[in-house]
């Protein structure tokens, strides 16, 4: 996919307005989710019953606001499968993929230090922004992303020091918690990087996106889990094994997230929706 150049969004009141909500109201979402679900969401849990029910949450949330908008009707003629795969089938894969990594990493960190090992995310979106979009970042941006991942080296080798002299098993913390969520904050750039280029050139609607890329990356999470541990776990034990009604709050937290992550990308772009969430 070579570099296509973006005209700047107009910044009118009414964008920036809308703008600066959704990146508020996702900010609030990424502090609280860390610790919603740690609160809420059991170890018994199955990683897989969690992000398969945010997934369907999402469509339900999403499918909802788009009948309200008026975009459903217009589906019938516009809709194509090419299409849909085209812009939304890549990305949902990667955000099927870096969503199960998460729910791993919530359990095994504090929610510091997850939170701001999640924010390398920002250095990430940029460096792919960059390779697929031909976006470029300012030096003191540049001076910025680096001292982001320095600052993220030096906390992973700090939680890692910290949890090995207070645990019999200190590389849990390293491959089920550090490891986890960077590898999540590489995907989650990619993705963004992706989801913006589908919005901003290809002029797929947010809403849209939303429902083709949880019904694919759940469809490739149900793939995988067919010889996954996962899937015998959910086999043997039932889907909602370990679940309460509680659990339904992060979850549905969780929904609400990734359909304002596509709107703020939509408006604003992969990089502005990650540095304003950091105004936390």
């Amino acid at each position: 996919m070579e570099a296509t150049k973006l005209r700047p969004i107009s910044p009118n009141s009414s964008t920036s307005t809308k703008v600066w909500l959704f990146s508020l109201l996702l900010t609030i979402q990424y502090g609280a989710q860390p610790l919603i679900s740690k609160r809420f969401t059991r170890r018994e849990v199955i990683v897989t019953s969690s992000v398969l029910a945010c997934e369907v949450v999402k469509v339900v949330c999403a499918s909802i606001l788009m009948a309200k908008d008026g975009t459903l009707k217009r589906l019938y003629k516009e809709w194509t499968l090419i299409g849909s795969l085209t812009a939304s089938g890549l990305p949902a894969a990667i955000y099927a993929l870096q969503n199960s990594l998460l729910q791993i990493s919530y359990r095994n960190l504090d929610s510091l230090t997850f939170s701001m090992l999640n924010q390398t995310k920002l250095f990430f979106t940029a460096l792919f922004t960059y390779i697929i979009l031909g976006q470029r970042q300012s030096i003191q941006q540049i001076g910025a992303l680096f001292l982001l991942i320095n600052a993220a080296i030096l906390l992973s080798i700090g939680e890692g020091s910290s949890k090995a002299s207070s645990t019999d098993n200190p590389d849990e913390i390293l491959f089920y918690g550090i490891i986890p969520v960077l590898v999540a904050s590489v995907l989650s750039g990619l993705a963004s990087a992706l989801c913006q280029w589908a919005t901003q050139v290809k002029k797929h609607a947010s809403y849209l996106m939303t429902v083709e890329m949880s019904v694919i990356g759940s469809l490739c999470m149900l793939a995988s889990a067919y010889k996954s541990p996962d899937g015998t776990a959910i086999r043997q034990r039932g889907f909602f094994d370990g679940w309460t009604p509680l659990t339904l709050i992060p979850v549905s937290l969780n929904a609400v997230g990734g359909i304002l992550v596509g709107l703020v990308t939509s408006y604003a772009g992969g990089v502005r929706k990650v540095r304003l969430n950091n105004i936390t």
